[in-house]
């Protein structure tokens, strides 16, 4: 029986793939006709081709054209500083928004919410379901039970809540201890608590989170959802970072989005993502790179006409069940189900920002070294992102269902986010003066040449406040300092910004690697972020 019911998941994959394959495809080579393979490997090129072609037409520029490539950075760093400004305001709203949303009591608002204000055909909100499923590969059992322990003080109906923890075959008998343990413990506290293991080396997968997450979807959605005829309408999907610990409010807020939402299957529904699990015991690069990381998605709360899905995040069971499920043969599957929604859908889909948080670990190890090494992995990983640009451009080709304004908008908003990241820093901390290197010595006896430098670095150094602004914040979103963290610490936390600047040529790196891969056809596969906390035994 058990075998029969795998054989019927891989049958029902392979009957996706073929209805508007390319919605489904990874790379050029996972489409069926050679013209789309041409064109969708052009389009995987140009991202890095961009980038590539950027700094190499400044230094040829600042080697032939002196004075205009001078004055272009000038506007250039300019515009940056603009630029910085326009997001601070933009993070600070979206701080205080998600500081008010903190304290409002989200059952209570569900409660005295009148039916007819619902959104959704649904009775009573109470005949909603939270689906929640938690991939994991080696995690730690301290981390994974820290994470299920959180859903088991939400304030939502438990009866109304089913937790799958999807473990992975490849792992082991390690796993599947780890995985009964935690059945044993939590296995009473929830509607269902159900363990799936996903099969290693499958046709047509990579060894990643999406391939393990649509299996453990599709088992629940089988064994569970389908079996008690509960409408895919009627059921939240929450994709669980296995670090991930939400705060006793998030259910309740989840839902009530989801029933307020106009078309509430046709939104994503994202969190802010807190890296504060571990971070007074991370060391100051993995800090830095945490708080930025958590900044600029409380910052892009605010314009969710830019937003994708990233991490732990929630949508309908409807809408998954719809395009597909989530792709199964790409690394980066929690941005990419948003783009297949957004295509399937003819460009009627969105994100719904919850301003809610969700804490996470920051990216740590044992060692310095080790530290900044899975930063950079990480960070690659999140930048081969940059391979949804091939898939959507593509996409927007084949739907001309799409309005034309809607799909410019935002083509140009993703390829000049990560061009940026690519180029930005590189730019402004180094090409900046190279006008002065190369541009011989009739340049250097200009009156430019003279005030280049200068003008360059007021404008970098006024960016500073920014930094003083950005250190304020971090004090005020960091978690209460444990007793064994001396003082000394928090003044660390506070100077460590200053080192920003050098590490934002580090963010450059993993990006322009990511890009030259897609560039140069070397696909990445999944690379899990190894957890580490120094105070957890």
């Amino acid at each position: 029986m058990k075998t029969q019911f795998f054989s019927s998941i891989k049958k029902a994959s392979r009957e996706e793939k073929g209805e508007q394959s390319y919605l489904h495809a990874s790379r050029a080579s996972d489409l069926q006709h050679s013209r789309d393979r041409f064109w969708y490997r052009i389009l995987e090129i140009f991202p890095g081709f961009l980038s590539w072609g950027t700094l190499a037409l400044a230094i040829i520029c600042s080697w032939l054209f002196p004075a205009p490539t001078a004055f272009f950075l000038l506007i250039f760093i300019l515009y940056w500083l603009f630029r910085v400004l326009y997001f601070f305001f933009h993070l600070l709203a979206g701080y205080r928004k998600t500081k008010t949303h903190e304290k409002i009591n989200w059952l209570k608002k569900l409660e005295c919410l009148d039916v007819r204000d619902y959104t959704l055909q649904v009775a009573h909100w109470r005949d909603l379901y939270h689906l929640i499923v938690i991939p994991t590969a080696e995690e730690p059992y301290e981390i994974l039970k820290e994470t299920i322990a959180a859903l088991q003080q939400t304030d939502y109906p438990k009866d109304r809540m089913i937790v799958v923890l999807a473990i992975e075959q490849r792992v082991g008998e390690t796993a599947r201890r780890k995985a009964q343990a935690l059945k044993q413990k939590f296995g009473n506290s929830f509607a269902h608590f159900l363990v799936t293991e996903h099969p290693k080396d499958l046709p047509g997968e990579i060894a990643g989170k999406g391939a393990n997450e649509t299996w453990g979807t599709k088992i629940a959605q089988k064994e569970i959802i389908d079996a008690q005829e509960i409408p895919h309408e009627y059921v939240i999907l929450t994709s669980l970072d296995a670090d991930t610990v939400v705060l006793p409010g998030y259910l309740s807020c989840l839902t009530f989005h989801y029933v307020t939402t106009p078309n509430p299957t046709r939104n994503s529904y994202q969190p802010v993502p807190l890296f504060m699990n571990n971070i007074w015991n991370a060391p100051a690069i993995s800090r830095l790179f945490a708080f930025s990381t958590t900044f600029w998605f409380i910052m892009n709360q605010q314009r969710p006409e830019k937003m994708s899905t990233f991490a732990s995040h929630s949508m309908s069971l409807r809408a998954l069940v719809d395009v597909g499920y989530k792709q199964v043969n790409f690394a980066v599957d929690d941005s990419r189900i948003f783009w297949q929604c957004f295509l399937h859908y003819n460009g009627d889909y969105g994100v719904q920002p919850l301003h809610y948080p969700v804490s996470m670990d920051a990216n740590a190890a044992p060692t310095l070294l080790a530290t900044v090494r899975n930063i950079y992995k990480q960070q690659r990983r999140w930048a081969y992102g940059v391979a949804d640009v091939s898939y959507f451009l593509f996409g927007f080709c084949k739907k001309s269902e799409i309005p034309l304004r809607k799909k410019l908008s935002l083509s140009f908003d993703r390829i000049e986010a990560y061009w940026s990241w690519a180029v930005a820093s590189p730019i402004m901390f180094f090409l900046g003066w190279l006008p002065l290197v190369l541009g011989g010595e009739e340049f250097r006896q200009t009156v430019l040449s003279y005030n280049l430098p200068r003008y360059t670095s007021f404008m970098l150094t006024f960016t500073l406040l920014g930094l003083v602004c950005s250190a304020y914040l971090a004090i005020l979103v960091l978690p209460q300092r444990p007793m064994a963290v001396g003082r000394w610490k928090f003044l660390w936390l506070v100077g460590q910004w200053f080192v920003l600047p050098v590490i934002m040529v580090f963010f450059a790196l993993p990006a322009l690697d990511a890009q030259t891969r897609l560039l140069l056809g070397k696909y990445m596969g999944f690379w899990v972020t190894p957890k580490f906390r120094k105070n957890k035994k």
